[in-house]
């Protein structure tokens, strides 16, 4: 398939591509090892790529490489590791370091952080033009964030976020207090 454009909907290689990044970035915040992250990219490097599946390696990795240098310095919390991820536009990747957590919290922090993958999830969606999807996830998260704002206001202000999903923004909020 042919596609022009990086899109992991509709495009299986892209799906890859993404799926194995992010779970290279997902070990390496989760051990402090970014190997496996590292052996993935040089081995997507020698592959005839695309140049819109380059693209998103490259793009990919920088970014990467900016949230493990903030977060291996000092983040351990994981939703202030998904405040970083998320603050570089990294919305799938805060899906897949948030679900770790979520598999093993309980109570309020689990329905928090299960609110958080799906506002990642209404970016995710909007990006790639799934408004009504993005719209009926905004719809379950947005009142488990307000139910769940003392949680949150210690990461960022949570209005900033319930506001532009209940405003149906494609652009999301910075998260910061």
């Amino acid at each position: 398939m042919d596609n022009k454009l990086f899109n992991p909907f509709e495009d299986r290689r892209s799906r890859d591509i993404r799926n194995e990044l992010s779970e290279g970035l997902a070990v390496a915040v989760e051990t402090g090892n970014a190997d496996k992250l590292t052996q993935s990219v040089a081995e997507f490097r020698q592959q005839p790529l695309a140049d819109y599946y380059r693209e998103y390696v490259e793009d990919r990795y920088a970014r990467y490489q900016q949230a493990l240098q903030h977060i291996q310095e000092k983040v351990t919390d994981p939703i202030q590791q998904g405040v970083v991820l998320w603050n570089l536009g990294l919305f799938f990747e805060v899906h897949e370091v948030l679900e770790h957590a979520w598999y093993t919290a309980q109570g309020n922090m689990k329905l928090t952080l299960q609110a958080l993958i799906r506002a990642a999830g209404v970016y995710i969606k909007h990006e790639y033009g799934f408004t009504d999807a993005a719209d009926r996830i905004a719809a379950k998260a947005i009142p488990v964030l307000e139910a769940n704002k003392d949680i949150l206001q210690v990461y960022f202000k949570v209005e900033d976020l319930t506001s532009a999903l209940k405003n149906r923004h494609s652009l999301p909020p910075i998260l910061q207090r």
